[in-house]
């Protein structure tokens, strides 16, 4: 199995330099008074929750996240059992003015985003997965990561529309929009919810379905800033063995690689067929080219893949597997103890040639330039291709704030060790997104203000550039269901 330089597929290293903590609400307070919040949690709450301290082993648990850099040491975690106790440790947080986090799975890498020293609420105990046939639905708990959900659905006949990636949270990857193997056929995971389970900030808890226009509308995309979500319903969908897995190549295939993704968008109509092409380098000299290919089906039709795989390869892992045998396959590359790192996005309608050698050019260029820096750094671009009607399935939503024209998010993401090297990573970063920009622009396409993938989106964002025209009606709609804004008390994306 290969070892990406930085991780390949979605998520990718979207890490923020740790101690760059996102805290906009203005009642923020350090956290000395933290300890009496968590014992007013635990007098409060019922005995299907818990709260733990340093030095135990939930509290670990609790706080670890993907990436070392958004791991912070909270005052305590609380692992809430019930969507009841959800409720109570809001209204305590909220009166206390005391800083909180959410996390699902612990995927989020940008610093304060579900990471706090204030309350960690790990969400652990919510794992229920409940296939619903008779309405063909499935009851997915907010504590879950894909891998769960996958795992318990493999050999029912049935799937959900969710991660692409081993270890990404149920949670924070829906509440975002979520990009999926199965998009193409079915819209983004926001456009299969049937139903939320909101415990809003009051600590009432609710169900909340298209009858609730507004809630409807903020939940799809709109990540935390509405209440705590504790149960995602989603329809099902038929689920047969697939096709699929990794492929490598040598760094000189560069020009069949990008002729490849041209001839898939151009001549593959087939919403079953999914391909994530990436580029990865820690050395300008060795850029390692892979494609993770997916087809929906135990066999795909002649022809679709004949580009991919008539590559020179270093590396092939495609078989026929199960869908859950298939995610578990695929890199998915640990960060280390030390490890930082940031993600950044630019949304494009198409990836020509000349797009993908600018990508290309990028991978080499700050391959070179940030090794000199830090000679543990590694650079990681993701080429995501999607069919043109991939918006067409779902209602107005908080993302994207316009169905009028696919927008495709193409990933890249920058890893290294050294603390001292955070601001110039940063504008390195910021550099490369701007680059690979320009181009899509130069090309032809109508990206200037086109909104980005909050998922996948650097942590200093401005709301505009993630929801558009949609954020006064957000702001609108949190205001009215959290005029205490106690969900600003926890980091993110904040209306």
């Amino acid at each position: 199995m290969v070892t990406f330089p930085t991780r390949p597929l979605h998520g990718l290293l979207c890490v923020a330099a740790l101690g760059v903590k996102a805290v906009p609400d203005s009642n923020y307070h350090a956290p000395q008074d933290a300890a009496a919040t968590c014992q007013a949690i635990a007098e409060a709450i019922s005995s299907a929750s818990q709260v733990y301290y340093p030095g135990s082993t939930n509290y670990d648990a609790d706080i670890a996240h993907w990436a070392f850099s958004s791991t912070q040491n909270s005052a305590c975690s609380v692992e809430p059992g019930t969507a009841e106790d959800v409720g109570k440790i809001l209204q305590i947080v909220g009166a206390a003015r005391t800083p909180f986090a959410v996390k699902g799975g612990g995927h989020n890498p940008n610093p304060g985003f579900s990471s706090t020293t204030g309350v960690q609420i790990a969400m652990t105990r919510f794992n229920q997965v409940v296939n619903n046939v008779a309405t063909g639905t499935v009851d997915v708990g907010a504590g879950l990561t894909w891998d769960d959900v996958y795992d318990e659905l493999d050999g029912s006949g049935v799937n959900v529309v969710g991660g692409r990636v081993t270890g990404v949270g149920v949670a924070g990857f829906t509440l975002g929009g979520g990009y999926s193997w199965k998009t193409s056929q079915y819209g983004l995971t926001i456009d299969n919810i049937v139903a939320f389970e909101l415990v809003l900030p009051n600590g009432s808890v609710r169900t909340i379905t298209d009858a609730d226009k507004d809630l409807w509308f903020g939940l799809r995309g709109g990540g935390n800033n509405f209440g705590i979500v504790t149960k995602f319903t989603l329809k099902s969908h038929p689920q047969t063995d697939v096709w699929g897995g990794l492929l490598v190549y040598p760094s000189d295939q560069i020009d069949a690689l990008i002729e490849a993704i041209a001839n898939f968008q151009d001549s593959v109509n087939d919403t079953k067929a999914a391909v994530i092409p990436a580029l990865a380098a820690s050395d300008p000299s060795a850029v390692t080219l892979a494609a993770l290919v997916f087809y929906d089906a135990p066999t795909p039709p002649a022809g679709i893949w004949d580009d991919f795989l008539a590559i020179e390869t270093l590396q092939s892992t495609v078989e026929t597997q199960s869908f859950a045998s298939f995610l578990t396959a695929l890199p998915n590359a640990a960060k280390g103890p030390t490890g930082r790192g940031l993600s950044s996005c630019v949304s494009v309608l198409k990836y020509t040639p000349a797009l993908s050698q600018v990508i290309y050019n990028e991978t080499v260029f700050w391959a070179g330039k940030l090794a000199a820096l830090d000679n543990t750094s590694s650079v990681g671009y993701n080429i995501e291709p999607f069919s043109p009607d991939l918006f067409s399935f779902g209602t107005d939503s908080a993302y994207p704030p316009s169905r009028a024209q696919p927008l495709l998010p193409t990933n890249m993401g920058f890893s290294w060790t050294n603390p001292a090297l955070d601001s110039q990573f940063h504008a390195a970063i910021k550099q490369t997104t701007e680059t690979i920009k320009a181009a899509a622009i130069r090309d032809g396409q109508d990206v200037a203000d086109v909104s980005i993938y909050e998922n996948y989106a650097l942590y200093d964002t401005p709301l505009s550039e993630i929801y558009g025209d949609n954020v006064a009606r957000l702001k609108a709609i949190k205001a009215t269901v959290d005029p205490q804004n106690v969900m600003g008390l926890a980091g993110g994306f904040k209306f």
